[in-house]
């Protein structure tokens, strides 16, 4: 096929525009005698001066000396031709010009066309177009605005960018840069990297002192994006430093304070002076009492975020106002036994069982299309897991439980249940949560107070025999306290080489052991982001009776920033992760990934 002129040798002709211009030759051998030399195929110029054709919009030029009108090629189609770093170029037969997106307007002599507007179809629009072109003369064109309506729509719209044109930043991989609050205490962390992670251990005598002292003045020093050398960043191996030191009360160094739960192989065969010597127990249990009155003290005022106590039988968590999404301070008891709940009930402590509560709602949602009478049994067992039905509500659902036998006729044969029995019965379902997850206790507001003093004169809380007889609980928080002594983290690491396929790569491991509080935690993976190029995995150990300690309390109030926790002692991207609430219910972390500085995690 011979090469039109007019026509860019890469455009693509649909056989129909062919097909249309043969029609056309043959037309012009007809009576009319008139020409189709000015087709947009075949210019009356000469070839030299033909400009090659783009598809493109249709345009009315008031300003030409010759009088023709710019005329799109309604059967091209953009693809064809279309390049992202080149601008959209029309074809004018006289002038070859090239102009902006204008609307079209429509020509004053062209009557006759005009009047079939919006009453084509789109064939009939194709054929309309090439009579027009064998009635036009002297490059005189007319055009029809029913033609492309369609095409008016978008060029009024404005042209989406090719994907050359779109900043990379724009259609990059969303960035996770923080990962949920996790408020359990962790006991190890194994931190690996493609980067060595010697840096961070044997710090030097004057990094480890300015680490230290940064630590107590609540003094924060900014790291670049990047660390190039960890080993020689100074600022760094000092903050390491600091991101280690916690607060314990008592410290016995050759006695491991933490765990206290299951822990009696390593209390087994050390030196218990304290075990046979009461005045000594009461020496240590009230050094111990005004230690736990000093944090409560420093919680209340916001000068001290959270603080743990581990006692032999439980943890509990106190956390100031403004933390984990709640208004007031709270405090998270895990787990509890039925006697321990009836003792605080007795000392006017009021509480809640939030999975317990949470478990109620659940099934009466599903119960709701159920009986009445069904439906009210149902949540009579649900309020019983609670402990908080009273003895008015338990003599209804007795005297209930039986009335179907006096309608039945047979109330006299049948044995009933005495009240004895019917009572443990009851307390089977409070004592089926003693120890478990679904025991936890939350104490919101000024109960907290009235939580602290029955701690103080519960005698529960230390163990009457075995190898932890006579030790007060272990207290741990992340700021000083009257009685703590500062303790550190232990940091160990080993470089090695790990399989990958068929081949081996270098890989360093960070180990890092002792009771790993929620900050520090978040401290320590945030160095970590820049020494080594954001990319190094964590896995996380978790003391298990408080990794339930990541359910929601009944007070969401509070958003963040709302309540000023800037005294705390707190780096403040640590006050900001652990102000939100943690969303992880009743697990914990398991893992921690981080890859091109984003990061991902398991639980």
């Amino acid at each position: 096929m011979s090469q039109q002129a007019g026509y860019s040798p890469s455009f693509k002709r649909p056989a129909e525009i062919m097909r249309m211009r043969r029609k056309r030759a043959r037309s012009d051998a007809g009576p009319s005698g008139q020409s189709s030399t000015n087709s947009p195929g075949q210019s009356g110029s000469s070839p030299a001066c033909v400009r090659p054709f783009s598809p493109g919009p249709l345009f009315n030029t008031q300003n030409r000396s010759g009088g023709g009108i710019k005329r799109r090629n309604p059967f091209a189609n953009i693809e064809n031709t279309f390049s992202p770093k080149k601008k959209l170029h029309i074809y004018n037969e006289e002038e070859h010009a090239v102009d902006s997106y204008k609307k079209p307007t429509e020509k004053e002599g062209d009557e006759e066309t005009s009047t079939r507007k919006e009453s084509l179809s789109f064939t009939t629009m194709l054929t309309e177009a090439e009579k027009r072109e064998d009635i036009s003369s002297k490059n005189n064109f007319s055009e029809d605005d029913s033609l492309f309506e369609e095409q008016e729509e978008d060029i009024k719209t404005p042209l989406l960018k090719s994907p050359q044109a779109i900043a990379p930043a724009s259609i990059a991989v969303p960035v996770c840069t923080e990962y949920p609050a996790d408020w359990s205490l962790k006991t190890r962390l194994l931190f690996t990297s493609p980067l060595t992670l010697s840096w961070a251990e044997q710090p030097k005598a004057q990094e480890e002192a300015l680490g230290l002292s940064q630590h107590c003045r609540a003094q924060f020093s900014s790291l670049p994006h990047s660390v190039q050398d960890p080993k020689s960043c100074s600022e760094l191996r000092c903050a390491f430093q600091q991101s280690l030191v916690y607060w314990q009360h008592p410290s016995l160094p050759w006695l491991s304070m933490f765990p206290r739960i299951n822990a009696e192989r390593s209390f087994t065969g050390k030196s218990t002076p304290w075990a046979q010597d009461a005045t000594l127990q009461q020496s240590l249990m009230r050094e111990w009492s005004v230690s736990l009155s000093s944090l409560y003290s420093l919680l209340k005022s916001r000068l001290c975020p959270y603080f743990y106590l581990c006692s032999y039988q439980f943890t509990v968590l106190f956390r100031a106002a403004g933390l984990g999404g709640s208004a007031s301070i709270t405090a998270l008891i895990s787990p509890t036994t039925r006697g321990f709940r009836e003792a605080m009930k007795a000392e006017g402590i009021e509480f809640s069982l939030p999975l317990v509560e949470e478990r109620k709602k659940s099934r009466e949602q599903q119960e709701e299309e159920k009986e009445p009478k069904e439906k009210e049994e149902m949540c009579s067992d649900l309020t019983e897991d609670a402990d908080c039905q009273t003895h008015d509500d338990d003599d209804d659902d007795e005297d209930g439980s039986f009335s179907w036998l006096k309608e039945m006729g047979v109330q006299d044969k049948i044995k009933k249940p005495d009240g004895i029995t019917i009572q443990l019965r009851k307390e089977g379902h409070a004592v089926s949560l003693d120890h478990k997850p679904e025991s936890v206790v939350c104490v919101e507001g000024s109960h907290t107070f009235t939580l602290i003093n029955f701690l103080i004169n519960c005698k529960s809380i230390v163990a009457a025999a075995g190898s932890q007889a006579g030790l007060p609980p272990t207290l741990l928080a992340p700021v000083a306290f009257r009685g703590a002594t500062m303790c550190t983290l232990k940091g160990r690491s080993v470089n090695g080489k790990t399989q990958v396929g068929s081949t081996y790569q270098n890989i360093s491991s960070l180990e890092i052991t002792g009771p790993i509080l929620p900050s520090s935690l978040h401290t320590i993976t945030t160095l970590l982001r820049p020494a080594q190029k954001g990319n190094f995995s964590a896995a996380l150990y978790s003391h298990t009776p408080t990794a339930v300690m990541n359910i929601q309390t009944n007070e969401q109030q509070v958003t963040g920033g709302s309540v000023d926790l800037s005294g705390c002692g707190l780096h403040p991207s640590s006050i900001q992760q652990l102000q939100q609430p943690s969303g992880l219910g009743k697990t914990a972390l398991t893992h921690i990934s981080m890859k091109n500085y984003s990061y991902t995690w398991k639980n």
